[in-house]
């Protein structure tokens, strides 16, 4: 699986650095990522509003 940001490459490196993961593993994902140029921060996309909709009233 590829990074998605640079802080997650970031954390992935100190997490290897404290042995809490393989060097396998962060080369696996180093290698799926590739040359791609990485945002700093990726942010999850803003859920719609869910809520009752305006209708107008009926005339009577």
């Amino acid at each position: 699986m590829p990074f998605k940001s640079q802080a997650q490459r970031r954390k992935f490196a100190e997490l290897l650095v404290e042995g809490k993961i393989s060097n396998e593993t962060f080369e696996e994902w180093n290698r799926a990522t590739g040359g791609a140029k990485l945002p700093e921060r990726v942010r999850a996309k803003a859920r719609p509003k869910s809520g009752r909709k305006a209708t107008s009233r009926r005339k009577p």
